[in-house]
Formats: structure tokens, sequence, C-alpha cells
């Protein structure tokens, strides 16, 4: 007990700083989580969160039971396992091209071309796709003169998950690539300099010098994502869907807004959260396990 005392008087200051953030999370993380308890409830605004009648499971049983729900979930797991597969490599294809860059002006250049995308609102981005999808936009007006006929991409089914996926990568790929940038940083040119003296093609630097740098980062940013694939962004779904591709992009988070805020039916709503929350979790403790045994002890904890 007085060496931790005494750890503590030395370290003071850091906790002090550290204080702010810890607040903050407690207030606006931990402190909603007391809400999740109206999933057990029939909650009623009027009665209040303690007032309202218990019923248990009853409303993770009409979760599972709904006619559409498995539809949604299904939706959800392809548009985040998609997302994930083929979005996860593009930011390490990224940094290791921009790590080959050797003259610093042109490196800078392209990065601020690559992280531009990022910082332009959801809105934006969504707008931008219903104009140049659009059946007079200029990726339309280029297939009527090839084939002849316009094609409804906004409106079609089967084009939301491509179109969401590719967009998503396009805003954000060259952001997350600044952590595998960062990391390639720290690699010695000596290294690249003595693998070409030994006759190493420009492969075999890559494969033998740099993944090998970056390949704790990518397991810890695998399994944070394959943590939080139920979390898709609500945002952007619930403004690139229209009536006609209603069928594909009706995931969990827009189900849960048009249930819970529109209908008003709050217990429903926040049990298929907390049933998408518990699913976030099994993934990911499972994920960090897989990742382990791979990644030769390796992983988020």
């Amino acid at each position: 007990m007085h060496h931790k005392l005494g750890y503590l008087k030395k370290h003071y200051f850091h906790y002090i700083l550290l204080a702010p953030a810890l607040i903050l999370t407690l207030i606006f993380k931990y402190g909603p989580m007391y809400g999740a308890v109206i999933a057990f409830k029939n909650f009623s605004p009027i009665k209040g969160i303690m007032g309202s009648e218990w019923v248990g499971l009853k409303h993770f049983e009409k979760v599972l039971s709904a006619p559409n729900f498995e539809v949604i979930l299904i939706n959800t797991l392809k548009l985040s396992v998609y997302g994930l597969l083929l979005g996860f490599p593009v930011p390490i294809l990224l940094a290791l091209m921009l790590n080959q860059v050797r003259r610093a002006g042109i490196k800078k250049n392209i990065q601020l071309f690559l992280y531009a995308p990022n910082f332009i609102s959801v809105v934006v981005i969504v707008g931008m796709l219903f104009i140049f999808l659009s059946p007079t936009g200029p990726i339309n007006q280029l297939l009527v003169w090839m084939t002849g006929e316009p094609v409804m991409f906004m409106s079609r089914p089967e084009y939301f998950r491509w179109i969401y996926i590719l967009s998503d990568i396009w805003t954000g790929a060259g952001w997350a690539s600044i952590i595998y940038v960062a990391a390639l940083a720290n690699v010695d040119p000596e290294l690249h300099n003595a693998a070409s003296l030994d006759g190493a093609n420009l492969i075999q630097r890559i494969r033998h010098i740099d993944l090998p740098t970056v390949r704790p980062i990518m397991a810890i940013v695998f399994i944070l994502a394959a943590g939080g694939i139920m979390s898709i962004g609500f945002e952007k779904a619930y403004l690139m869907q229209t009536a006609m591709n209603l069928p594909t992009s009706e995931i969990i988070p827009t189900y849960v807004y048009k249930i819970g805020l529109q209908a008003g039916d709050y217990s429903y709503s926040a049990a298929v959260g907390l049933f998408n929350s518990v699913i976030n979790v099994v993934l990911l403790v499972t994920v960090n396990i897989v990742v382990k045994k791979l990644n030769e002890g390796e992983g988020l904890y």
C-alpha cells in the first residue's frame, strides 16, 4: 500500500493530465450505459426508467422473431464484412507505395490529395454520389454513349453495397494509411540499402522489411475493425436510402432510428441496439484470440 501511495505521489501530475479525459469518458461513455436497462422494460417517458414495468427478455424475443430482422441483420453483416475485407488492405498498400516516394515535396502533395476526402462532410459525399450517379449525371452520360441506356445506380438494391463500400474506401483509406506511414518512417534506410546490395528486389524488401514492421499495427487495427463490424455508420446509410434500394440498404442502425425515434418504441429499439453491441463484443474477443494465435501471441490484450 505504501509503495502504491509513493508511486501516485511521484507521478501525480500525469494523473492530473489524465483526469479530464477520464471524467469525460465516465460521463459520456459509461454513464449512458444505465439507459440500456430500458431494453428489459416497457419504457414509458412519463413513468421514467425506474417506474417502467420490467418485462425481462420480452423485447429480445420480439427482435429475434421479427419477420424482417433476419434480412436487416444479413444486410448489416454483408455491408460490414465486405467493407472490412475490401477496405482493410488499401491503407496498407497506400502506405507501402508512399514509402517508396523519396522526394519530400512530391510525397506531401500525394498525401494531401489522399487525405483530403476524409474532411468532406458525409452529407456532401452522398450529395456528390447522387449527382454523379443520377440518370443525367456524367457517369450515366458516358454509359448512354457506350450502351444507349442509363443505369439507375441509386435506385437498384444490387448497387447499394458497392457504392457504399467503394465511396467509404475513397474517403477513408488515405487517412487510415497515416498510422502505417508513421510506422514505416521508423524503418532504418540502411536495411533497404543492405538488402539491395544483397540482390533483393523491391517486392522482397517490402515483404521482409516493411511488412514485418507494420504487422503488429495491422493486427491491432484488424481486431478493432472486426470488433466494430456491427457498428456501421448510420448517417451515410440513411442518407443513401431510397424507397427502391431499401431491401439492401436497411441495416440495424437505420432500423433502430426508425423504430426508436420515429415510431417511439424505445424499449424495442434499445433491445436491438443492445443485441448489436453484444455481437460486437463477442466478435472483438473472438477475433483477438484468433489473431493472437496467428500472430505469435501479439494481439489487442
